[in-house]
């Protein structure tokens, strides 16, 4: 018998992998038939509205709740914060009611009497030399490699260069929260919007003095996490507090100012750049401090990261983290490329308009310091093909038009890991020939339901609805959270794993009834075939089973070619920018992005569209606005948080690297590095257009304005 190797297909073989796949839940959520956390209302739910500080910092000083239990409606009180609490950042939570409707929980909450005495805070994330002043700032480290002064003195063009990216907050459309029930026998259920079925389980057993054997954690279905939902939090142990206090369902979501506010923030970074390449654009010389926030932590980008993508010869580099009173940090969608990018790709377009040079030459002469110049190489090659580079690029502000509106281009390139995560699944053939799969993984809107069962049905040769995909419980076999694009590689390489072993044993038997050799077989189509030719149905060979399902366990990552890790990407922006209003608009995105093997196209393609989405939101509009005079968040609301609209968002064009040698390395997660290098494709792109940087991100209106009033460059 010739040895059996798990594998993915030939590319030429396969049947349903790189396929164009409508979703498996595709209906259930256009129809509004899916349910979220915030959808269920079992009898008896009762809702919860919460109190929170409006002090950047401040100690809870009288806190008295007793009017609000006699609130009509109102059966329990849960506070979060004591008398001589302090409170660190505006959006604190302090007290939560639960009551038979909302209106009355708000009435309760309205009856709840606190003092505060207020204390100093801090809440600029951009100005150093204040902070410092403050007592507000602390060294996260410094390096240098090479000889950066030896090289700045060789060089032919020197350019040094201020650049910021603000903080933005997490904004998902199902805002944080949870269902929480108990049963007669002391068991807990929990509908939990999470990105962590498998591992929140016990977050919720071990503060509420349960076995964990006793928490039953659901998410079918969730609206949006992108790094910010892997914990019970303090809310959900509240909500399943209330219900037991009650003996009702308890609903707890947090209404959007403070979802906003303390839910979760991507920190911002400032930098001062010092770079500085030869006469042909090779870059010699990296010379950068810089500094930002996430929160009362006091951190910022990662420093060994930084300058992004590019490992340069001679470099030095300096981090320098402030504090302050504003709302955590939680990892946001490629934890914290973006900002690496924001701060390098600009700084690199600004240095190749110094030089006189057509930026695309600059960053392709400089590939040589990434880590796959080749891949790179072809992605622009790509991309400028797309966008039309060649012919529609010009010097900084020296073309693109000769009235108010001024067109350029920009392009940046980015990377990232999307190494599977560890997982486990169970396939289970029933003898009538219908396959289940099942893990404690979840959808959290990428696909997960469709991509296992292209999986599953690829391996046993059946079509995509052929298999039933169970998911979203902590009672299925334990699987990782989805976050840094692990979940596509979590969840393929046990179930190829699985499904491939299952249909050995099926082969087995096959071999025994139809005497035929095991190694000849192949399932497709729905038929079991031998050389090509038919030996049975596919529900003629699993009625060998027996009476009983045959069930195979699978595990993941190993080291067997399903998946791998390390992608990256280029991006490609064309915009025209009013030099008279400041408004910029979008008018071509070009992403070019590899990925390894596709198991979905137009599940892939759409990973990128919605990354290019939100990366167009913290390029052009999405940032915390902060008051520094009362220490408020003040544009904690869907009207004023701005987002984009449809009529903001231009033409889109995605498309996928797949050349056979991507479709080798097997499965490697894509769901991070589509948003990371729009914002500094963007940026290049307005100081293309205008012929002076707008520093900071995000580029609103007033930003370009400002620079183009300063002339900065």
């Amino acid at each position: 018998m010739a040895e059996r190797k798990i594998a993915w297909p030939p590319r030429s073989e396969a049947s349903l992998i790189g396929g164009r796949h409508v979703r498996k839940d595709g209906h259930d959520k256009s129809s509004g038939a899916a349910k979220y956390a915030a959808d269920i209302n079992t009898e008896g739910t009762l809702y919860v509205k919460a109190l929170t500080c409006r002090h950047a910092h401040a100690k809870v000083v009288k806190l008295d709740v007793e009017a609000a239990k006699k609130v009509k409606g109102v059966h329990a009180v849960h506070v979060f914060r004591d008398v001589d609490s302090e409170v660190r950042w505006d959006g604190t939570l302090i007290a939560a009611v639960a009551a038979e409707r909302p209106e009355y929980a708000e009435d309760g909450v309205n009856a709840i009497r606190v003092e505060y005495e207020v204390l100093e805070h801090w809440v600029d994330e951009e100005d150093l030399a204040g902070a410092e002043k403050a007592e507000r700032t602390r060294s996260l480290g410094e390096n240098e490699k090479g000889d950066v002064a030896a090289a700045l003195k060789q060089a032919k063009a020197v350019h040094k260069g201020y650049y910021g990216i603000a903080t933005i907050s997490h904004m998902c459309m199902e805002p944080h929260g949870s269902h929480c029930e108990w049963t007669g026998d002391g068991e807990l259920t929990v509908h939990l919007s999470t990105q962590n079925v498998s591992g929140t389980g016990g977050q919720f057993a071990g503060p509420l003095g349960l076995d964990a054997s006793k928490v039953r954690l659901i998410c079918n279905y969730i609206g949006g996490g992108f790094g910010s939902k892997f914990a019970a939090d303090e809310w959900g142990l509240a909500a399943a507090t209330m219900a037991k206090e009650t003996g009702r369902p308890v609903r707890f979501m947090l209404d959007r100012p403070t979802e906003l506010k303390t839910a979760g923030t991507r920190p911002s970074g400032f930098a001062e750049v010092t770079i500085a390449a030869d006469a042909e654009g090779n870059i010699i010389a990296w010379d950068s401090h810089h500094w930002g926030t996430s929160g009362i932590a006091g951190s910022t980008i990662a420093l060994s990261q930084f300058p992004y993508v590019f490992d340069f010869e001679n470099r030095n580099r300096k981090a320098t983290g402030i504090s302050t009173n504003t709302g955590p940090n939680r990892a946001w969608r490629a934890p914290p490329h973006p900002q690496l990018c924001a701060l390098t790709d600009t700084a690199i377009d600004d240095l190749a308009a110094k030089l006189g040079m057509d930026s695309y030459d600059v960053f392709m002469k400089n590939l040589k310091y990434t880590p796959r110049p080749e891949v790179y190489a072809e992605e622009m090659k790509i991309g400028a093909k797309l966008i039309d580079w060649k012919k529609n690029w010009h010097l900084h502000g020296k073309g693109g038009g000769k009235g108010a509106v001024r067109r350029g281009l920009g392009m940046a390139l980015h990377q990232w890991g999307g190494r599977a995560h560890a997982a486990n699944t169970l396939v289970k053939v029933h003898p009538d020939g219908t396959v289940e799969t099942f893990g404690g993984s979840q959808d959290i809107g990428t696909g997960t339901r469709t991509i296992i069962a292209i999986t599953v049905a690829e391996t046993f040769g059946l079509p995509l609805d052929a298999v039933k995909v169970n998911l979203g419980s902590n009672a299925y076999p334990n699987s990782g959270p989805s976050g840094g694009s692990t979940t596509v590689g979590g969840v393929s390489g046990p179930n190829r794993r699985a499904a491939q072993e299952a249909l050995w044993k099926i082969f087995d038997l096959v071999t025994t009834k139809y005497d035929v050799e095991a190694d000849s077989l192949t399932a497709k189509d729905g038929k079991i075939l031998s050389n090509g030719e038919l030996v049975c149905t596919w529900k003629q060979a699993t009625s060998l089973l027996g009476p009983m399902a045959l069930e195979v366990k699978g595990e993941g990552p190993k080291d067997d070619g399903l998946t791998d890790s390390g992608v990256g990407g280029v991006q490609m922006a064309d915009v025209s920018v009013d030099t008279e209003t400041g408004v910029v608009r979008v008018n071509k995105l070009v992403a070019v992005q590899d990925c390894g093997l596709i198991l979905d196209l137009l599940t892939a393609e759409s990973q990128v569209y919605g990354g290019l989405i939100m990366g167009i939101a913290y390029g052009l509009t999405e940032e915390r606005v902060m008051d520094n005079r009362t220490g408020r968040y003040i544009n904690a609301d869907l009207e004023n948080y701005h987002l984009p609209r449809i009529g903001d968002i231009g033409e889109l064009v995605v498309e996928m690297y797949q050349p056979d040698d991507e479709y080798a390395r097997g499965v490697i997660g894509l769901g991070e590095p589509p948003v990371i290098s729009t914002g500094a494709a963007l940026s290049n792109a307005v100081a293309n257009a205008i012929g002076v940087r707008v520093p900071v991100m995000p580029l609103t209106p007033q930003r370009v304005l400002e620079a183009l009033k300063g002339g900065q460059s």
